[in-house]
């Protein structure tokens, strides 16, 4: 049963219906040592320690390192770099929203909120 439903879940996402993460519950993805200690290393900026621990278990179990991913979207601003979608807490969506009607743009908003908010 489960070799079927991963193979149903693999030629959806071969045929665009689903996105690459939409399967990722079975096999974590493959980053370079450095894409990972970015990962582990931006979980110091989540808004909780139980953020940053949650954070943390989320990056090892859904990533490992093998050859760098030159498709995981990573971003620095202010000096720090950042990798992937981050979990903001709802002060830092609404810094988020508050900064790009100010002018600057989502992504750099997004770090900067998350860093310092």
């Amino acid at each position: 049963m489960r070799t079927t439903v991963t193979a149903a879940l693999g030629m959806l996402t071969v045929f665009g219906l689903l996105g690459p993460s939409a399967h990722a519950w079975h096999r974590t993805r493959e980053v370079s040592k450095h894409q990972y200690e970015i990962l582990l290393s931006q979980c110091q900026y989540a808004h909780t320690s139980a953020a940053r621990a949650e954070c943390r278990a989320q990056v090892k179990k859904n990533y490992r390192i093998g050859k760098k991913d030159p498709t995981l979207d990573c971003r620095t601003y202010v000096g720090v770099t950042v990798c992937g979608e981050l979990k903001l807490s709802s002060s830092q969506r609404e810094c988020v929203r508050d900064s790009v009607e100010k002018g600057l743009t989502y992504r750099r908003s997004e770090v900067e909120c998350y860093v310092f908010t």
